[in-house]
């Protein structure tokens, strides 16, 4: 990626953890510079973080972007309806019940959608970020000379889950407790789907 070129990508993220100890972020992009797609981080029990991306041009980009011990490329379907979203990438298969909007997804409301994914804003109110909602953060870096910032629109609560890997049950919804380890923030401790957009800069370049 060119030095001051910035990449965004609009949609939403999912996060959630199981009773068994799993926990899995899902990216939902309906726009980017790949197109649509969705991609799945999941964090093991046992610490092992693995990226299912749908191609190698974004299996090379998100693994430049954040951090994992094994990447592996299959088919990724996200299906969204108004109070579900089903995922399938691998062997991990998900369908997530969805319920009301939160009280910080009515407060992010309010904010102008040109404001929200302004790398000033975002940068603003990160500390913030840090001590409401446990373990996210609003801008950052993971490494590899790339700047990132989330511009957050909404968020709904998700109230259950069904998820199997490799045909194991993995439990009931549980919190994403402890924080992954994929980047420089984690997902919100409780299980929600937020409505982002996610931009990605070279480190250096002046930000608009």
């Amino acid at each position: 990626m060119a030095a001051g070129r910035s990449l965004r990508f609009r949609g939403e993220i999912a996060g959630f953890g199981t009773t068994s100890g799993h926990r899995v972020v899902v990216g939902r992009w309906s726009s980017s510079p790949f197109g649509p797609f969705a991609d799945v981080m999941h964090e093991a029990p046992d610490g092992v973080r693995t990226l299912l991306a749908p191609s190698d041009p974004v299996a090379e980009f998100v693994a430049g972007t954040y951090t994992f011990d094994r990447v592996v490329v299959v088919p990724v379907v996200a299906e969204r309806t108004a109070d579900r979203l089903g995922v399938e990438a691998g062997g991990l298969v998900a369908d997530l019940a969805t319920g009301s909007r939160t009280g910080l997804g009515w407060a992010l409301r309010a904010v102008p959608p040109p404001v929200a994914r302004a790398t000033w804003w975002c940068t603003l109110i990160d500390p913030v970020a840090r001590r409401v909602v446990r373990g996210v953060r609003t801008h950052g870096t993971a490494g590899n000379g790339r700047h990132e910032w989330y511009g957050a629109t909404d968020q709904h609560r998700i109230v259950a889950v069904r998820a199997v890997l490799g045909g194991a049950d993995l439990g009931a919804l549980a919190d994403v407790s402890p924080p992954v380890r994929f980047g420089f923030g984690s997902a919100p401790r409780r299980p929600s789907v937020v409505a982002v957009t996610t931009t990605v800069r070279e480190t250096g370049s002046a930000a608009a």
